[in-house]
Parts: C-alpha cells; structure tokens; sequence
C-alpha cells in the first residue's frame, strides 16, 4: 500500500495486514460520519443495549476478549470445525469454540510480528506473519515452520488447492508454496509490486495492490489477464461474487490520503466497470453476504456497518454501529454459513454478531476434539472435632532423619511383588525388534493407573526365580507353556553365512522331508504333506505333465519329486506357491495372503487351511481330467486340457450326491452332484449339549436335512422348503472339514469329549480319573515321551478324544447310509464273520491324518498335520521343518484351548489295491529341441546358443556347465543389533531370471545349448544388473529381445538333464538350485566352489580362481556377466564362466 501523506510518526510503526487499517493512520480518516444534510453525526444514534434479532438482520451475540490491550490483526472463521481464529499485533493466536465463544487454545505464533493472515486446512491452521508461514495443529503443535528471506514482508495467502498456496505482500512476486513438501515450488514476478489482498474465482486470479490497483490473472500461468485501476491512493479490501467484483480504498486528497465513500463495481463478463456504489460511511473492509440476496457488508473502522445490494441505492436505514466503546476496528469476516460475522477491535476485543441465537459457522462442521479434563486430587477436609481422625492423613515433609515408626531391620523382610500380567491386547500387537518389543498404547486405562492385587500365595516365593525376566513370559504361569514346543511355530535363524549353518537336523531326524515356511502363503504346508502321503496322489501329479504354464498339478508333482529325493533335507514350495498365487481362483477365495497378515496373525488358519483343501482338490480334479490323445510336453502346442471324463481325485474323493427340495406344496425337485468333501454340521440346540458320537454327527453332516427359502416352480414364488441330501456312493478317501469357527463348535468337542472319557472310564469298570502324580523315569521312557513337555498316561491317552480311529460306513439297497464308530475290539470280532459273508457297499475307513490349528498369541498361531507314515503302523508330526515320530494318541487328542482340529482324512483300507501306483516319468528328450520364443522383438542374428541336436542328446556321466542369474522380488528384512552385528529376520525373495548350459564335450565343446531368460509377471525390485546384466524390460515379452521362456518350460530342460544322469558343473550351484527350486542329487553335482574351499573359511570367488588357476582376468572376459549379444566366440556371458567351471575341473 503507498504510505505517501501519512503521519511520520508512523515510520517505526509495524504495519498490520492492511496499513490502511492501523489506529495509527491519519486522524483525517477517522473523521465521522454524517448521515443527513443536518449533519447528525452516526455516533449520536442511541443504540440499545438489547436488540430483538429478526430475520435477516444481524445483532451483536457475543464480546470477549482476545488479549487486553493488545489489538486484534486478524479474525477467521474456520472452515472445517465451530472455531473462531484472532490474531494479534503480538504475534499471539487464540480459537474460540462455538457461538458462546468458549476458549479452546492460545499460543504464540510468533515472538514479535504480528500475524497478518490465517487460513485454516484440514489438519490444521496456517499463519502467515512477516517473513513467516507456520503451520500449526488446532491445539498449538507445530507440523512445519517455513522461513523466508528476512527482506521479505508478506501480507497475504491465498489457497488455490489443498496442497498449494499463494504468498504475496510488499514485494516484486508472489511465491508458489507446495504444504506437502514444504518446498517453494514457483516464483511468479507481478508488473506492479505490493499485493497486500488475493482472492479466487473460476475464471481468475485477483490481486490487489497498494498503487490502487486490481490484476485479474491467469489461474494456469498467473499472467495478467486484465487490470482495474481503482483508486489513486490505496486499496484497502475488495470481494468478488458471482460476476461482480467491489472494491474500497482511498484516493490522494491535498498530498494525503481519504476515504472514498464510493465503491468501484466492475462486471467480469464485460471486463469494466459499472455505476459505483455511494455509501453513507467511510468504507474500510467490505464483504459479499450471498444468502437471499447478493448483499454487501460494509464496515468502517469507527465500527459502522451499512449493508446494500451492490447493484442498488444504500440506505441510512441499514446502518447498523458495533459497541467498541470508542476503539477502533481492525479486522473483519463472514462465517462459511453467512449466519456469523466478527470484528476485532483495537483494544484487543471479539464482537461476534449473529442473525439468530442459536447459528453454526459451517454447515457441515465435524466434531472438535476437546483435552480430557484435569483431575486434581484434593486433600482430605479434616475436622479436628472428631478425636478418632487419623493423624496419617496429614502430609509430613521429608526428612533425612530416622521416624519413630521405622522398623528395625531385624524385625523386617523384603518380601518381592510379582510384576502384574502384560495386557494381551499389548501382546498381540507388539512387534520386536531384537530382544526389545514395541507396541501402540491400546488405553484402555487411565493414565498412571494400574490395578494392584494382592494375589501372592506361600509357596510362589519359592518360584520366584522362575520368572522370566523378558515381559513376553508373563502371560500364563512363568513355568507353564500351554503349547508343547513341537508344536509351536518354527522359524530359521540365519546368520552371516545365510542358512549353511543351520542345523535343520536337530528338528528332523527322520528321512521325510519338511518344508521351508518363509515363503509367502506356506500356510499350507502340512496340506502338502497330507497329500504327499495320498500315493495315488502323489503318482497321479508326479505322471502328470500339461502345457498349462501355471499348472498346480505339475508343480505338485515337481515338488513331490524334491521330497522322493530329498532324504530328509528340506524342500521349498516356492514354484507352486509362484503358481499357486496366479489362480484367479484363489486370489477370488481370499487364499492369497499378504505378507502383513502372515506376520500380525489377523488371519484365521483354521478356516483358511479348509478353504484351500476344498480349493485343491476342485482345482487338481479340473486339471487331471483324462485327455484325449497323449499328455506329454511337446513345446508350444493346443492342449485339450479341460475335455470331459473322470480323473483320478475324483474317483478318490469323490461322491456322488442327491440333492432333493421339497416345497410344502408338496412339489420335489431332485438335482444330482458330487462332491469331493464334507463340512461337519453340528446340532443347533440352546439346551445343555448332548452326548453324541462321531459317527452320529458325520452321518448327520452328510445326509443333511436343513429348511430354507428356495423358488418354487409351482407356487411361482419363495417358499419355505425342506431340503434334503443323500449320497450314492461312497468315496474311497472321505475328507472332513470339522468347522470350528466358534466358541460354539469348540465347547462341543470338548464335551463330547468329556462324554466319551466318562463312558469309557465306565466301561472299564467304574475307573475314576485319578489326582496328578509324578510319573517314574522307566514309565516315562516306556511312553515314549519326546520333548515338549507333554506325558501321556494310559488315563491321558484317552482324554480329550472323540474322533475314532476308524469308522464304519455302509450304504444299503434302499441308499440309506449308517455310519458306526469301528475299533479294534469290534474288529476282531467281526473278523471271520466279514470273511464269510462280505457285505457290498460296507467300507472301513482308518484315520490317516489330521490338520489341527495351533493357537498361540505369542506367535499368532500356526498349523501342523498328525499323518500316518508308509508303514501304516507310526504317526508322525509335521509343523514345516519340524517332524517328529508321535504316539497316535496325538493325532486325536485335540485340547481346545490350543490344539483345534481343522480337516481329517480317512482312507479305506486296501485303498492302494484299487489304483497303478507306477511312477512314469512323463518328460521326454523333446524338451531340449528348439523352441520358439514368447518375446515379439526378437532379433534373429547373434544367437546366444544352438540347441541340442538329436545325436547330441546326453547320456549319463556328460558334462554340463551350468550359470543362473537372478532378480530379487523382496528386500532383505534385517535388523541392526547394538553390537552393531546385522541379523537377517527375513531373506531376499530371489527369482530366477536366465539359465544358462553349456556342453561339456562334443566338437561344441563350450558352445551353449540353453540361455533361457525367464519371463515373469510378478513385481520385481531389483534386477541386480551390476552382477547378473539383466535390465529392466528383458523379461518383458512385449519389449524384451531375448530368447524368453516360461520358468515351467527351462525347468523341464533341467529336470530331464538330471533324469538322465548329467553331472553340472559351477560356481556356488547350491544356491543356484535352491532359487530355481529343483533337486539335484549330490553325485551329479561338481560344484567349483568347494574345490579349495577350507572349513570354517570365506568362499573363493570364481574370478580369483579362474586368474590363479586358469590366468584369465576379467579383462579377458566380460567386465559384466549376461553380455552374450557379443556372440559365442568371445565367451563373455554365463556361458563363458560355463567354459570356466570345466577348465577348472580339468
């Protein structure tokens, strides 16, 4: 603003947002004002104390004050909550909540400029001060605090969008402010310095200067589009609404300044200006009020307010006199609602006038949050006419002396207070790192509370020292896990050498492979072995081979074959798990987890695990269907996958079923299906829960008879109908999903299974469950007890038992089905009577494995198998890794407050009579042939290697070299320890990304016969170029100008050369084979970097040996591995290293 003609006084003086609104200003603006020709002046107008608030009308509702003394600079209505914003000449800030204007916060803003503009956002309040914009919460904390250049002098801000303003003041430009990065983003330059007043509409721009001026600018490129000139003094507000754009100011009158009583209005359709608007007050600040009408509020700075329609005449009539008592006004604005307006004024007061009692500054406002209220204990009032008041009740101060009430150290015992249990809300959600847990505050006490109970008995000192000192330990009994530790969730250790150190013998002793369970969705691993275990199944998928790249039948089988050849090592599911997470299916099912609800144990595995059985076998029975004509790979031919016929799961699994409905107008409909499983249906009864036994129950859950509402044909519309389901055969393996999703199902098993060890207590001749007693060591051993902290008596063995161990299922001529639990007893009674007379459609089913859900809050729980091994006599656990020979008590016994049981299997005996369980390996020579590749550019000189002809196929003993880059799907989960050691929580997910093979003799002799990259379609986070030379785009089919494959098709390659007995020869293959995920037996494996490797010693690296040994440096061959584009004979790729490995070995 131009301050020529103003007092001199005023050179020292801080102007406030506007100067042209400072007390301080020429007196000859504060002049009064007259109203009629008589010359009676505004302030000789009585004003009554009350004024009776009519519609449309506006009335003084409340005044209180900011800061006494101090004139307010700024008011604001905030635009997301019932709040009011003053700011003041001393950098103060204060909220008042709500028409009552109650104080909400105070703080500084800043120490001593004055805060001359607020904008309130969503999360918080922006402030705008000489040099300063601070963004603030509701409360006082500060979120950012933006410095400017100390020559800087900032008057106004303006928020274009919600993550970007405008600051402009006494200066050449206006800069651009981005409040996510807290960053100046644009400097825009203005022709006419000092832009004290910035305003928006949906065509412009408007800036108004100090000259008098208003620029219209673009909202794109903040070019000047077009511009008023106002007044020839200063402007001092203006508003804009609708197509009207109003201004006031002052004009230059005899070398000084005055304020015009007219007010320029300007038409933005036309771009200029219309009949200005006379009032009968000296203009300061103006402000469009649009509710009925487009009305303006005028107000001077003696606190007149005179409202007018910017189009019309004004009338006296609608002047209206703020009580200041004589101050002066400095701020001004309008609510969102149009309902409130405030003035500060420049004794530090807020007058709040409203145009009814009861208003809202927003018409959508959300809720405030309010601090809690401050509890203060007061002390105890103490009448000292009552001589029984303890004298303990008055404070003593503290002293360093000895009390009369001390007792004698003699006299004395520390007596040590357990610490009180850990919330489990705490536990659940706490996230460790190292050996320190970290959890949110769950506040579900009051702060500094806690709730102290004397629960200490005699003999739990003795115990103290059990305690574990870690907080982790305290949730149950300090010396009681509820979960034996067989079952508890395994996890690998690594260390700086990865997994070479760890000892996975120490969990498995036996020659059955486990599986690794940190790749993502392992959850079901134990599924995979019950599978394994099926040897139908398992022959099945392992004679099964389809052109289909994303085959779970053939990646089942590929895995079942690591497990033949494993011999107790363990094995990775990582390429079923790759095709698993491709189904559409699954993904459809909610089978596919992300790695945050493995990790929280949000998940609930027991209904997930049932849910993935039911989708693997649907799944494995599409996929296996017979086909016509042969299933062999045969490279990139039609396949008939998906014709009709029956397959091997279904006649395993399978079991046609008749689904009738009847309506209660007495219609039927029949409808035939099959099914390949069954969900246990539990009775619904309120009442006390009934003995019932398994086979009760199954032939309940399966013959099922349930009343719904269904559409009748006949009636034309729903109606109540009983339907009905009934089976026509039986199937050979009978697969039960037990469903116990609830505390519901749970308290069923266990009563049932109380019932069961009642009945047979009594049946064995009134025996009673004896107290608890110490089990001598020669018992102990004769048990068989293994580590975990479980014993099992001959009483223990049958408690918690329902489930028998065999059943007896038979369907009569009429297809009614009965269904008997079987034992032992009853079978050798029924032995010769079966032999002499064999009864049709009569099957004995045997337990063969049982899923069970391990409940563990600690570690979020996990799943195991009980399966009965080859020999159909042991039962062995697996939890991944971990297996362990077990009685067979443990595959029934199912405590329910941590061992759920989840999917039983029972397999009919003589099972394996019925079925060729021959193993044909269904991988042909055909495989190495050329093949053509999925990239679209591929360019067809420079080959990188000539495929295998028919008389180069090789023969057992050939020589193979053999290279395989990588690319890393997921970062390395590591912690930093505070001995500054690194330990690995969770490794790298690598995939592989090109294979290559090299001949090892033949006139070829170095030549490579693959050099496959391998397409994928999962998210890759490093390509690794530095080491492996795969760019981005290479595994592309679209882009990519490789030879690409699919994983499925190079893994057939290598699975053939290892069938016919190749030996391969590289560097550091184990790790090679382990991302790959194929098993390789040792004797066909000459591995470099173990050919000068000393115990306890780093590896070798291949290029140190290849410089020592062989005299070849890395200038010799290629800089980067991968560069095969530079042909064969240079060797400077995979396959050069390949030439390495057999010179090495030579």
């Amino acid at each position: 603003m131009n301050f020529e003609g103003l007092d001199p006084a005023l050179a020292e003086y801080v102007p406030a947002l506007h100067p042209a609104l400072d007390p301080h200003l020429n007196a000859s603006l504060l002049q009064n004002v007259e109203l009629d020709p008589e010359g009676v002046p505004l302030e000789g107008i009585p004003v009554p104390d009350s004024v009776h608030i009519m519609e449309g009308m506006y009335s003084e509702l409340h005044t209180v004050v900011s800061e006494v003394g101090v004139p307010v600079s700024f008011s604001h209505f905030d635009l997301h909550e019932e709040m009011l914003w003053v700011g003041n000449h001393g950098g103060h800030a204060t909220s008042f909540f709500g028409p009552a204007l109650e104080r909400y916060s105070s703080f500084q803003v800043h120490s001593s400029d004055d805060i001359r503009q607020i904008q309130s956002l969503e999360n918080g309040v922006l402030f705008l001060t000489k040099n300063n914009l601070k963004y603030m919460s509701r409360g006082g904390l500060i979120i950012f605090d933006y410095l400017m250049d100390e020559s800087e002098d900032m008057h106004s801000l303006l928020l274009t969008d919600p993550s970007t303003l405008l600051v402009g003041g006494l200066t050449s430009h206006v800069i651009e402010i981005d409040l996510n990065t807290v960053q100046e983003t644009q400097k825009y330059t203005v022709e006419v310095p000092g832009v004290t007043i910035m305003r928006q509409s949906n065509r412009f721009f408007f800036c108004g200067h100090t000259s008098g001026k208003v620029s219209l600018r673009d909202l794109r490129t903040f070019a000047v589009e077009h511009e008023f000139d106002a007044y020839s003094g200063s402007l001092s507000d203006f508003d804009v609404h609708g197509n009207l754009l109003v201004t006031c100011g002052f004009s230059s009158r005899m070398n000084g300044l005055a304020c015009d009583r007219f007010l320029k209005v300007y038409d933005l359709r036309m771009l200029r200006a219309i009949t200005p608007l006379q009032v009968h007050i000296d203009p300061l600040f103006l402000k469009f009020i649009p509710t009925y009408t487009s009305r303006l509020a005028i107000i001077s700075q003696t606190g007149q307010c005179q409202f007018c329609e910017p189009t019309g005449l004004a009338n006296p009539a609608d002047i209206f006199h703020v009580n200041t008592v004589g101050q002066l006004i400095m701020s001004f604005d309008v609510s969102a609602s149009k309902q409130a307006m405030v003035f500060g004024d420049s004794e530090g007061c807020v007058h709040l006038w409203t145009d009814s009692p009861e208003i809202t500054f927003n018409a959508y406002s959300r809720e405030t949050d309010f601090a809690l209220p401050c509890i203060v204990d007061t002390l105890p009032h103490l009448d000292w006419n009552q001589d029984l008041m303890p004298l303990s009740l008055i404070p003593v101060p503290l002293t360093t002396e000895s009390l009369l009430s001390d007792w004698p150290v003699s006299n004395s015992a520390p007596a040590p207070r357990r610490a009180p249990a850990v919330d489990p809300e705490i536990l659940r959600a706490m996230k460790k790192v190292g050996f320190i847990g970290y959890a949110p505050n769950p506040r579900n006490k009051l702060r500094n509370q806690i709730p102290y109970r004397l629960k200490e008995l005699d003999n739990e000192f003795d115990n103290f020292s059990q305690v574990p000192e870690s907080p982790i330990g305290r949730e149950e009994e300090p010396h009681i896990y509820m979960v034996a530790k067989k079952y508890r969730k395994v996890t690998i250790k690594y260390s700086k050498l990865g997994l070479e150190d760890f000892d996975f013998k120490h969990y498995n002793k036996t020659l059955f492979a486990g599986l690794e369970p940190h790749i993502p969705n392992s959850y079901c691993n134990c599924m995979i072995q019950v599978l394994y275990f099926l040897e139908p199944v398992r022959c099945l998928v392992q004679n099964h081979l389809c052109q289909k790249e994303f085959c779970l039948s053939c990646e089942l089988g590929f895995l079942f074959h690591m497990l033949d050849l494993s011999r107790g090592d363990p094995c990775q599911g990582s390429n079923f798990l790759r095709a698993f997470r491709t189904i559409p299916e699954a993904a459809a099912l909610g089978l596919i987890l992300a790695d945050s609800d493995e990790a929280t144990g949000k998940v609930n595995l027991g209904r997930l695990v049932q849910s993935w059985n039911r989708f693997i076998l649907t799944q494995l029975h599409q996929e296996t269907q017979e086909q016509e004509g042969p299933q062999a790979y045969r490279g990139i031919g039609s396949s008939n996958f998906g014709s009709s016929g029956d397959s091997v799961i279904g006649q395993l699994f399978s079991c046609e079923v008749e689904n009738c409905s009847m309506c209660r107008c007495g219609k039927e409909t029949v409808r035939v299906s099959s099914t390949l499983l069954f969900t246990l249906s539990y009775p619904e009864s309120n009442d006390k829960i009934k003995d019932y036994e398994f086979a009760q129950i199954l032939k309940r859950s399966i013959c099922l008879e349930q009343n719904t509402q269904a559409w009748c044909e006949n009636c034309e519309k729903y109606q109540p109908t009983v339907q009905t389901r009934n089976i026509r055969c039986l199937p050979d393996v009978l697969v039960i999903n037990c469903e116990v999703n609830s505390s519901k199902e749970a308290e069923f098993w266990k009563m049932q299974a109380e019932y069961a060890f009642k009945k047979l207590m009594m049946k064995k001749g009134g025996l009673e469950l004896p107290q608890s007693r110490e089990i001598p060591v020669g018992e102990w051993n004769e048990l068989g007890m293994a580590e975990g902290g479980h014993s099992y008596t001959s009483i223990e063995e049958l408690k918690n038992v329902w489930i028998p161990y065999s059943i007896k299922m038979k369907l009569s001529k009429n297809k009614e089905l009965e269904v008997y639990n079987w034992d032992e007893s009853t079978e050798v009674c029924h032995h010769f009577w079966q032999e002499r007379r064999p009864i049709e459609s009569t099957y004995v089913y045997d337990l063969m494995a049982t899923i069970v859900h391990i409940l563990d809050s600690r570690t979020g729980g996990s799943l195991v198998g009980h399966i009965k091994g080859v020999t159909h006599q042991q039962w062995y656990l697996f939890n991944d890794f971990l297996i362990e020979p077990v009685d067979k008590c443990e595959a029934v016994q199912f405590d329910m407050s941590w061992k759920v049981p989840a999917i039983l299997y029972y397999v009919r005996r003589n099972l394996h009579s019925k079925y060729n369980l021959t193993i044909k390996n269904p991988i042909e020579a055909s495989v190495l042939l050329a093949e053509a590749s999925l990239a679209r550019k591929q360019r067809k000189c420079h080959a990188t290697f000539i495929p295998l002809m028919l008389n180069e196929m090789p023969q057992v003993g050939d020589l193979v070299g053999l290279d395989a880059e990588f690319v890393t799907l997921n970062e390395e989960e590591a912690e930093l320890r505070s001995d500054g050691t690194k330990s690995t929580i969770k490794p790298s997910q690598m995939s592989v990304a090109r294979i290559t093979c090299v001949r090892g003799q033949g006139p070829n002799e170095g030549v490579p016969f693959i050099d496959d990259y391998i397409s994928t379609q999962e998210q890759v986070v490093d390509y690794l170029t530095q080491y492996s030379g795969i760019k981005p785009g290479d595994l592309d089919a679209k882009i990519s100008s490789k030879h690409l494959t699919t994983l499925k098709s190079t893994y057939l390659k290598l699975r053939f050369l290892i069938d016919v007995g190749v030996k391969f020869v590289g560097h550091g293959l184990q790790k090679d084979f382990r991302v790959i995920n194929i098993m390789v037996p040792r004797d066909q494996v000459i591995d470099t970097v173990y050919l000068f490797h000393m115990p306890r010693k780093r590896m070798i690296s291949l290029r140190f040996l290849a410089w020592y040994f062989l005299g070849q440096t890395s200038t010799d061959r290629a800089p980067r591995r991968g560069g095969s584009e530079e042909g064969i004979g240079s060797i400077p790729g995979p396959e050069g290293w390949g030439c390495c490995f057999l010179d090495l070995i030579d």
